[in-house]
């Protein structure tokens, strides 16, 4: 009971967020809001107290309601397969590949090559050569949350942002496979063997059956939603769904001592949501249903994603040093990679000087994969852990303000109005 009050306390603050900075004519997007305000809740801040119910006193008590999390990003993923409409794909499909595995890979040899030379200068103490090496890898990620949720508060639409979605889901994926290959490296360089199973076989596996899975639960949902005659129904029986399937992806299966069968729950429920996007008929009004029931949900997982920012990373020098480095690189990498494959792909301007801007933010994948480089060893995972915290929570802070801003000077998104403009519109003519 004391989680669901603290959960409802959390929401509550990052609402109340978003009204503090527009009287103070900020005009953060509600993410940063929301990342702010769990902050605040967290365990560093309002959680110290140990009041209970006002904020959470320790990350043990904000695992507890890590299933918000999972469900949370289980729609994003949901809502981003819209995006994979064969009648948009025409258009930006061939654009969005290449750019998407262009500027990850780009991000992933910056930030070795920067990474590996400051291993050399600080010395295998303070930044292990391993570590450097997964580093790369795991800047290779972007985050899909922070994005989809700025382009939805500002409706921002256009070149920019009709690449930018597609692009962002397909990290993923890249993300999973330039990951695998760098970690086995990382892991044959610590001692390990370097095996072609853990380095290839298994991550690939891992996306093969992330799509087929999504894809039959997609082609079962499409089949089921002609049996209602009510969109509240139909809605009901694609929530059950998304529930479903996020559920089916944390299944794993050994199926040797090194060959086992594992799922990514975003790529399963963004190849849900694209299967029943392209068959049904009835999915346009759905995902419209869907954005206005979700919208509480993203609020509670961004203030939950802020409330586990561990703050206590500031406490190490040389955390801060790498994790500067390790930020300024890869926002350099991305920006370039994409800078360079828009041009390749002759797209229009906007795109060559934005879209990389709008791919800086980074959370929920690389956090994952943080959990898998704790293989490498106690101290060696640790570091990562740091670092990766601390560029995620520099990443999440200031990413979606960048992403704002980029759509708005690419001219997709409109500058917000003032609260008494919005009241002079609808308010009601004098006789």
């Amino acid at each position: 009971m004391t989680s669901l009050l603290s959960t409802a306390f959390a929401l509550f603050a990052g609402l109340m967020m978003t009204r503090l900075f527009k009287k103070l004519h900020l005009q953060l997007p509600d993410v940063t809001s929301f990342l702010i305000a769990g902050v605040c809740v967290g365990p560093f801040l309002l959680g110290a107290l140990q009041v209970p119910g006002l904020g959470f006193p320790s990350m043990s008590a904000l695992s507890e309601v890590s299933v918000l999390s999972n469900v949370a990003l289980g729609f994003i993923a949901f809502d981003i397969g819209n995006e994979f409409r064969l009648g948009h794909l025409k258009t930006t499909g061939k654009s969005a590949t290449v750019i998407g595995i262009f500027q990850a890979v780009t991000a992933t040899i910056f930030v070795d090559a920067a990474l590996i030379a400051l291993h050399f200068v600080l010395g295998p103490d303070v930044l292990p050569l391993p570590v450097a090496i997964t580093l790369g890898a795991i800047a290779s990620a972007t985050a899909p949350a922070a994005t989809l949720m700025v382009v939805r508060q500002y409706k921002a639409k256009g070149p920019v942002t009709d690449l930018l979605l597609p692009i962002v889901a397909l990290d993923d994926a890249v993300g999973l496979v330039v990951f695998a290959v760098s970690f086995g490296i990382a892991q044959a360089i610590d001692g390990g063997n370097l095996s072609i199973i853990s380095v290839l076989v298994n991550p690939l596996l891992e996306i093969v059956c992330s799509l087929i899975l999504g894809s039959i639960m997609g082609a079962i949902l499409t089949h089921l939603e002609k049996l209602f005659f009510s969109n509240t129904n139909r809605l009901s029986m694609t929530i059950a769904f998304v529930l479903m399937t996020i559920s089916l992806a944390s299944i794993e299966i050994d199926i040797t001592e090194e060959l086992h069968i594992g799922f990514s729950s975003l790529l399963v429920c963004m190849m849900l949501g694209t299967i029943f996007c392209n068959l049904s008929e009835y999915s346009e009004d759905i995902m419209k249903r869907s954005e206005r029931w979700t919208a509480p949900l993203y609020a509670v997982f961004f203030v939950l994603s802020g409330a586990q920012l561990d703050l206590s990373v500031f406490r190490y020098p040389a955390v801060i040093l790498v994790g500067v480095v390790y930020i300024v690189v890869r926002c350099l990498g991305k920006y370039y990679g994409a800078r360079i494959t828009s041009t390749a792909m002759h797209c229009s301007e906007n795109v060559r000087k934005y879209l990389g801007i709008t791919l800086f933010p980074q959370a929920g994948v690389a956090l994952g994969m943080v959990v898998t480089a704790q293989e490498l060893g106690t101290d060696m995972g640790n570091i990562i852990r740091n670092i990766v915290l601390f560029s995620v929570l520099i990443y999440e802070l200031f990413g979606p303000m960048l992403t704002k801003s980029a759509l708005m000077k690419a001219g997709e998104i409109q500058a917000p109005k003032s609260d008494n403009q919005n009241r002079e519109r609808f308010a009601t003519p004098k006789p």
